[in-house]
């Protein structure tokens, strides 16, 4: 073949590429390399947010941002790898509410789930489909999809929490919907903490109730609770070589996890816990309760403090560390794992 009849040959080939994009075809060959990688090749990244960095920019925008104008005084942890869904991890969402005293909170609802795990402040409370459920630091509030919300602080100073939902995975399924509700506040309708009253107790469930639903009827697992969990296992159990002793929040109806998209999940570090390095196609977020520490991700150490927020992406190494000799480290994870286990990705290995 002439050196003219290649240059043609490639002139034809690349028209033909062109014209195929133009039908809204592509040539499989050209792409199998990025569609079917070896690994996983996640966009996340390990990263790590201050709380303390983060804390007077919160103010800031309490003292200058009216709740009215906001809805939700919100900042959001955004991933740098996943600015364009604004997610924290693959399908997953963090951010940092405010609200001071006076304020509510609009009620509305939407198809994402949520949750908020209580970082500080006492007084004020959230309304779930006409349940009162109050806040206390380390307190779990669940809020499942599509359930009106609203938020009211009757107590004194700020209050803050962190927001976990699972809408950027909802938004990829494009099945987001939203809706303000009618008035600004919901009108009670049940007994405030009723959910919890009835079911915290775990093994002892009301029979008089027989809608079982995909996420758990539990409104809040108290931080006393989760506490005296702890208490009560005190040194006795070995627990994790990875994690530590390391307990699930669970649904009562199906002792699986509190909503079907997010794993909700609280760990002890031990003073001196080395743990063992270990990885996941379960992309995690970790809230830090309590103490301080180091956790590596694919060899990056992130160092972290009291109410620190960080990120271990779907399938990266990581290792957590307490090197204090006397105090515990206490983390707040959630993941994407219960989405993964549907699908049958789950994948495990310590290295």
């Amino acid at each position: 073949m002439t050196a003219t009849s290649v240059s043609s040959l490639r002139r034809h080939t690349e028209q033909a590429y062109a014209e195929m994009a133009e039908l809204g075809v592509g040539a499989l060959w050209r792409h199998l390399g990025n569609l079917f990688p070896a690994e996983p090749a996640t966009r996340a990244v390990p990263f790590h947010w201050s709380y303390g960095a983060l804390r007077p920019y919160m103010l800031h925008f309490a003292d200058v941002l009216s709740i009215e104008e906001a809805q939700r005084r919100v900042l959001m942890l955004v991933n740098p790898g996943l600015q364009a869904e604004s997610a924290t991890v693959t399908g997953l969402y963090a951010g940092i509410q405010v609200i001071l005293p006076g304020e509510q909170a609009q009620a509305h609802r939407h198809a994402a789930n949520a949750f908020r795990f209580i970082i500080e402040g006492s007084g004020a409370y959230t309304t779930v489909a006409g349940e009162r459920v109050h806040m206390h630091p380390g307190d779990l509030l669940l809020t499942p999809g599509w359930q009106w919300h609203d938020h009211y602080h009757e107590g004194d100073g700020p209050m803050m929490w962190l927001d976990g939902l699972d809408f950027p995975i909802v938004n990829a399924l494009d099945a987001q919907f939203f809706e303000l509700h009618g008035e600004t506040a919901q009108q009670s309708s049940v007994p405030d903490g009723l959910s919890s009253a009835q079911f915290i107790h775990g093994r002892l469930n009301p029979t008089w109730i027989r809608e079982r639903t995909v996420s758990s009827p539990i409104g809040n697992y108290p931080w006393a609770e989760t506490e005296r969990a702890f208490a009560a296992i005190a040194e006795d159990a070995a627990g994790s070589a990875v994690d530590g002793i390391q307990l699930e929040y669970t649904n009562p109806w199906t002792g699986g996890p509190v909503m079907p998209t997010m794993a909700c999940r609280i760990q002890r570090l031990v003073p001196g816990f080395h743990g063992a390095p270990r990885r996941h196609t379960a992309g995690t977020i970790l809230h830090v309760v309590r103490g301080e520490g180091t956790t590596v991700v694919d060899g990056q150490e992130i160092y972290w403090g009291e109410k620190d927020v960080l990120v271990v992406p779907s399938w990266a190494t990581y290792q957590h560390i307490n090197a204090s000799r006397s105090a515990d480290a206490v983390l707040f994870a959630y993941s994407n794992e219960p989405v993964v286990r549907a699908l049958g990705l789950y994948r495990d290995e310590l290295r």
